[in-house]
């Protein structure tokens, strides 16, 4: 009887053990924002998250995308502004990115988590359009914008965006035919470490321009990616755990088209991943060695750091962005989701 009793005993912590280490499949934890707009800014924060998009609209949330509190900027000239980048520098500070001609390109600043917002800087060009914003650190930044005379501005900042200074435009490749920047997800630019910066542009071509210097100068390369119109190129860059960058786009006008839309730079160039092909892409962030990909009808997912992916959950997003333990999607009519890494993931 003892020796039964100790078989049994053995066989319930084996279960035991066997349950404990057993992980739930990943899946989206999905929260609806009152308002139903289009958002495609994220960012995430010292326990917080950050979303934001057309109508002025800025959410947070304390609790890991549970509860969203509506912090949009509200001023007295009634424009709806759309947002389509969000950089946060520090647990209370963080600025958001509109896009439009001219005046409509704005950075507004919070210093109390969208408490209350001042406007930090107006596009006073004509033909002035921002595309995305990024920084190295609190005070070091970097914003793209589309062409004016001939090459795309380029913007630097050592005072947190108090003072901005263009990049003269000798230091940047000449421009090909058609080209342009999309404003898609606020990932156009992105930033890494010792002041590396990348943005990645479409038309009927798909490029890499790269800067080692703090954007002080700039290389350009061909990517293979979707090329073959004018909507059509790099939308987007995300980097995953291991710094290893990756350009990935499509075509807005073929959302569901099977084409190259994700690339890398490995082996000392920039070669085409196989992922499947499923359409557009205009974001990809990482925690730990999980890499999501997402476009606005679907995304993938890899859980080897890029090497290889699988098509997840039929879900689409505009924008993605990550830490460690968290990734954080936002899309279309307030859609807005966060998938959360655990250690046994």
């Amino acid at each position: 009887m003892k020796k039964l009793f100790l078989i049994l005993l053995l066989n319930l912590i084996s279960t035991l053990v066997v349950d404990a280490n057993e992980t739930k499949p990943l899946a989206w934890q999905k929260s609806q924002l009152p308002i139903k707009t289009e958002l495609r800014a994220s960012a995430v924060g010292q326990n917080t998250l950050w979303v934001a998009g057309d109508k002025s609209a800025v959410f947070i949330s304390f609790d890991n995308g549970k509860n969203w509190q509506d912090i949009s900027p509200k001023y007295d000239n009634n424009i709806d502004y759309n947002f389509r980048d969000i950089e946060v520098i520090n647990n209370t500070t963080a600025i958001v990115m509109s896009v439009g001609s001219a005046e409509e390109s704005t950075l507004q600043i919070t210093h109390n988590q969208g408490k209350t917002w001042q406007i930090l800087r107006t596009n006073k060009n004509s033909l002035g359009f921002y595309d995305s914003i990024d920084f190295w650190d609190e005070n070091n930044g970097i914003l793209l914008g589309d062409p004016v005379d001939g090459h795309f501005v380029v913007e630097v900042t050592q005072d947190q965006g108090q003072s901005w200074q263009r990049v003269p435009i000798n230091k940047l490749p000449a421009m090909t035919n058609k080209e342009a920047a999309f404003a898609a997800s606020g990932n156009t630019l992105i930033t890494g470490a010792m002041g590396e910066a990348w943005f990645t542009t479409g038309g009927l071509s798909a490029s890499i321009y790269y800067s080692p210097d703090f954007g002080q100068s700039w290389s350009k390369t061909n990517i293979p990616l979707e090329s073959s119109t004018e909507t059509s190129g790099g939308y987007a860059l995300g980097i995953n755990t291991q710094q290893q960058v990756f350009a990935l786009g499509g075509n807005y006008l073929n959302r569901e088209g099977h084409y190259n839309n994700l690339t890398t730079f490995k082996n000392s160039r920039w070669q085409a991943v196989n992922n499947g092909k499923h359409g557009l892409r205009t974001a990809l962030s990482c925690a730990k060695h999980i890499c999501v990909s997402t476009g606005k009808l679907s995304s993938d997912i890899s859980m080897d750091n890029g090497k290889t992916w699988q098509v997840f959950a039929n879900e689409g997003f505009y924008t993605l962005a990550s830490d460690n333990a968290h990734i954080l999607a936002a899309g279309s009519e307030g859609k807005v989701a966060v998938l959360t890494i655990s250690n046994n993931d």
